[in-house]
């Protein structure tokens, strides 16, 4: 936990390097720009279409129906723009993952290679149109655990501990991957993500608490839309300082470990081979008899 715990400062630190503060600041740039399109040209669709199932729903209608005679009348207002965030956050968050894992993540690793691995032999194990289809796959497979675990949300400790756990394990497999692409051979990997696994997997969880952070700010965004698309860029500048904190953690970790089990594994090979050398030059020389 040590390797852990010196990797996250080093990471925090780094967060306030004029470089990764603007490489922080791209993403947000082409994402606020999609979703402050959307959000003016379908925000208060969606909200009438969710408002519309809602009175279509007996069950839901008639709760609605109830809360307004118990003295709730503008909860009913306030649920429709609530589901829809519901909706659209977890979008959100792949999005964000996606944009920085692919456009900020690579420059990132090439800055700690820089300044702490510089001599660190590249071996380029994987492509990297490889990793965007194996983001986008891990990203659609974690969305559908999220849906199918939306009846264990209703037991209080578990709303609090799935989605990170999702969200953790979801940016674990992807960061992994993206830190180690160029310079870890896939057999190198494959051995670091085992050895490593608990490790990365509660660095993802801590980054997936972190990340679950900005998502709270809705609560109260939610009832009043007028200020949805100004919080939903602010959210989306916190995701993405988040995933580029991740990211440099996983840099820290992983290249760190990398570098150590090639001394390791590496020079266990090696070491032999120098002695067995040594040795037959301290044997004498044999001179051959007449």
């Amino acid at each position: 936990m040590t390797a852990v715990f010196d990797a996250l400062v080093r990471s925090v630190a780094y967060c306030f390097l004029p470089r990764v503060l603007a490489l922080s600041l791209l993403p947000v740039f082409l994402l606020m720009a999609v979703c402050g399109v959307l959000t003016w040209a379908y925000w208060e669709q969606g909200v009438a279409l969710v408002h519309e199932a809602l009175e279509m729903s007996a069950v839901l209608g008639a709760a609605l129906k109830w809360l307004e005679t118990v003295g709730a009348p503008k909860f009913k207002a306030v649920l429709a723009p609530m589901i829809l965030v519901a909706a659209v956050v977890p979008v959100l968050v792949v999005a964000c993952l996606m944009v920085v894992a692919q456009f900020v993540t690579p420059s990132l690793v090439k800055l700690v290679v820089q300044r702490r691995f510089e001599h660190l032999e590249r071996r380029k194990g994987s492509p990297a149109w490889w990793s965007v289809v194996r983001s986008l796959g891990l990203s659609l497979l974690a969305v559908l655990v999220l849906l199918v675990s939306i009846p264990l949300w209703l037991i209080p400790p578990l709303v609090f501990l799935v989605p990170p756990v999702v969200w953790g394990w979801l940016a674990m497999q992807v960061m992994s991957f993206d830190v180690l692409a160029d310079h870890a051979a896939p057999q190198e990997r494959v051995a670091l993500m085992k050895a490593h696994r608990w490790p990365l997997l509660a660095m993802g969880v801590v980054s997936g608490l972190m990340g679950a952070a900005p998502g709270a700010i809705w609560v109260f965004s939610a009832l009043t839309l007028v200020l949805a698309p100004l919080v939903m860029m602010a959210s989306i500048w916190l995701y993405t300082a988040v995933f580029a904190l991740t990211s440099l953690w996983f840099a820290h970790y992983l290249l760190a470990a990398l570098q150590h089990h090639r001394v390791t594994h590496e020079g266990e090979l090696l070491d032999p081979l120098p002695a067995q050398g040594a040795a037959l030059e301290a044997q004498p020389a044999v001179t051959a008899q007449p």
